[in-house]
């Protein structure tokens, strides 16, 4: 036994050791990963901020000047501009200088003040149709505001039901705390594939695989030899992403480390594995890197991270059940933001675990295969 360790961790040390002294195995992953979540921390947010507006006041009055005032002091909103005609109002929404425009008719105050309902029109750049959805729900909750305040300044009789709303878990809605613990998987699954997915592949490309096979070691030696540094390599990186994610990004965690790992663990044995499947059927690193990419872009979708899975088809939602990171995105988002525990994800330790043992049986098979 104590023989057989010695020659798994000597052959994971003769991979790391490789990875390491090639520049581009360095540049794959150490760059891009960082890079990746730098951008995805900063740019991939739903989150609406500096909308261009403009605004056309035919009325002047005080009520309309507040109107106006909330708008233009809202992080959300940016006035560009008061324009002096219909005209420059349309010019700016066709030249795209501005998302949204403001046309306020010239009894806006004088309707408001005798009682009446006075009417706004707000016109949104439908060619982005999401940002100006959004756009419009900002809008009318600054206009809700201001409605509240002209009941309690004119003492005016509130209405009967008020709707008052709370998030649990992310009380400000900040999207940036839903998508870079997403991001922390993606890029763990990026760089244990990357890892495991080339490393057999790279052994026969550079012509030492026969080298390999002249050794003492069996094949079940060598695919451990070849998924310990994958491990490591994931669980540093892993690492690495979630104290960026909470000392960088500012992402709360309010859960256990202990079940944060233990997912980690569980996962990366499952990537693991799924990366030396791809690394036994791949000839050559490009075939590797095209496997890679292969299994990713499906992972990702059907993950969760973007659209909920419960709004999927049902055929596309029992695909979902052999996708590790959907597992793993429950784990990481619970632990940060819903404070679970170790014993609360053993409805997702418990896949991972048995896509991990699958994907190794497999790998193992088609190495032998490849032996033959």
């Amino acid at each position: 036994m104590g023989s057989i360790l010695q020659r798994v961790i000597a052959l994971s040390i003769k991979e790391l050791l490789a990875l390491l002294r090639d520049a581009a195995s360095r540049a794959v992953l150490i760059g891009p990963p960082i890079i990746q979540l730098l951008v995805f921390g900063y740019a991939a947010t739903f989150d609406l901020q500096h909308v261009p507006f403009v605004v056309y006041n035919q009325d002047q009055g005080q009520l309309s000047r507040e109107l106006i005032a909330r708008f233009a002091g809202s992080p959300t909103f940016d006035l560009l501009r008061v324009v002096r005609n219909q005209k420059d109002l349309q010019q700016a929404i066709d030249d795209k200088s501005a998302l949204m425009a403001m046309d306020i008719g010239p009894t806006f105050s004088s309707d408001i003040e005798r009682g009446k309902t006075a009417h706004i029109q707000l016109i949104l750049d439908g060619r982005d149709s999401n940002t100006a959805g959004l756009a419009s729900g900002y809008a009318q909750s600054i206009v809700t505001t201001f409605n509240g305040a002209l009941i309690t300044a004119h003492g005016a009789r509130a209405p009967s039901t008020v709707l008052l709303d709370r998030a649990w878990f992310n009380p400000n809605l900040i999207s940036r705390w839903f998508i870079v613990p997403g991001i922390c998987g993606i890029l763990t699954l990026l760089v244990s594939l990357l890892t495991t997915g080339l490393s057999v592949a790279r052994e026969r490309e550079m012509g030492t695989f026969d080298q390999l096979l002249v050794t003492p070691m069996s094949p079940t030696e060598i695919l451990m030899g070849k998924a310990l540094p994958g491990y490591l390599v994931g669980m540093i990186e892993g690492t690495f992403i979630v104290l960026a994610s909470i000392f960088w990004f500012h992402v709360p965690f309010t859960g256990s480390f202990v079940g944060l790992y233990v997912g980690f663990g569980c996962f990366l044995l499952a990537t693991v594995g799924i990366g030396l499947m791809i690394s036994s059927l791949a000839v050559t690193q490009q075939q590797g890197l095209l496997g890679v990419f292969l299994f990713m872009v499906p992972a990702i979708v059907l993950s969760g991270f973007a659209t909920p899975i419960a709004n999927m088809p049902r055929a596309v939602q029992y695909v979902t059940l052999f996708d590790p990171l959907r597992y793993f995105l429950v784990i990481l988002r619970g632990s940060f933001l819903e404070g679970g525990s170790a014993s609360e994800y053993w409805p997702q330790y418990w896949p991972l675990v048995a896509i991990g043992v699958v994907s190794m049986i497999v790998a193992g098979r088609l190495f032998r295969g490849r032996l033959a």
